[in-house]
């Protein structure tokens, strides 16, 4: 291989580390979404004497919500750091959660999407909770059929994936 191919591959493959400011911008996201988190708990305590059970129970799906969408920005964060900027080294790091390493780009897109519609299914709840104040059936027909087609996405996906094991483990 001649030089040029070289100094060409090494720009190429060390251009990973450009993602690593999207990584912090997520941190920072993060951050926002604690900071969101905090202020809707607050909020949520300081209400909880005067509101009716299903008022206390929709607070508690946008927690519910706020922390579900905490935990997908750290799948993506630790994820796409191990898969595309660094090996994390899991023996030097026996404490941290096996969740967070060795999530490869088939687990990450599971993880993802899984997480994508545990989130719609809260904010389904959360609307059908408040049904009262938000009778619009055309918005619950929307936000329901949305759902489903996330569900359905995550389910060709893992299709698809098992498939593509499959035919993997064949061909080893």
């Amino acid at each position: 291989m001649n030089r040029v191919e070289r100094a060409i591959e090494a720009v190429v493959f060390n251009s990973r580390w450009l993602v690593v400011p999207f990584l912090l911008g997520l941190i920072v996201g993060l951050a926002a979404v604690v900071y969101k988190f905090l202020l809707k708990l607050f909020d949520f305590i300081v209400q909880i004497p005067a509101t009716a059970p299903a008022d206390v129970m929709v607070g508690i799906l946008t927690l519910v919500d706020l922390t579900l969408v905490a935990n997908l920005i750290v799948i993506v964060i630790c994820s796409s750091y191990e898969n595309f900027v660094a090996r994390i080294q899991a023996a030097e790091h026996p404490n941290w959660p096996e969740g967070l390493i060795g999530i490869g780009f088939s687990g990450l897109k599971q993880k993802l999407l899984g997480s994508i519609v545990a989130i719609a299914a809260v904010n389904v709840l959360e609307w059908f909770m408040d049904i009262d104040r938000h009778a619009d059936n055309v918005k619950l027909a929307w936000l329901v059929g949305i759902l489903l087609a996330f569900a359905v996405a995550m389910l060709v996906l893992a299709i698809a994936d098992r498939i593509g094991n499959a035919s993997n483990a064949g061909a080893d």
